[in-house]
């Protein structure tokens, strides 16, 4: 499933106009950086970082196997199950902090430039 989220954005540029691909890339690290302040502020009120951890688990069990004359054959074999889970982490608040504010500083640069950027696609793509 998340391979397809990743997969997702690629997918719809592929089908874009030039002009909305264009407008897709200048936005592309507003919207990372607009995730990563909503994760730092998130992480300040509570105190603490939320961290996503897989773990892997491969179950033994007996397979079974219907060969062309109908006779079923039994056989060991392996399931493998990826778990996420989310467990919270220590953090130093002063830095996460000064974290925000670095980012905050260069979202509000980046929307700057974004803006001459997206103007600019418009310009060299009409529609």
């Amino acid at each position: 499933m998340r391979s397809a989220l990743i997969l997702l954005p690629l997918i719809l540029t592929a089908c874009a106009t030039p002009r909305e691909a264009c407008l897709n890339r200048v936005n592309s690290e507003l919207r990372v950086l607009d995730r990563l302040i909503t994760e730092t502020r998130g992480n300040l009120s509570r105190g603490y970082a939320i961290e996503e951890r897989q773990e892997v688990r491969v179950r033994n069990r007996t397979c079974e196997s219907v060969n062309s004359r109908g006779i079923v054959t039994e056989f060991d074999c392996s399931e493998t199950d990826t778990i996420t889970r989310r467990e919270p982490v220590a953090i130093d608040l002063n830095a996460e902090r000064a974290k925000l504010e670095s980012l905050e500083q260069r979202q509000a640069q980046n929307r700057v430039n974004a803006q001459n950027a997206r103007a600019q696609c418009v310009a060299a793509n009409p529609e």
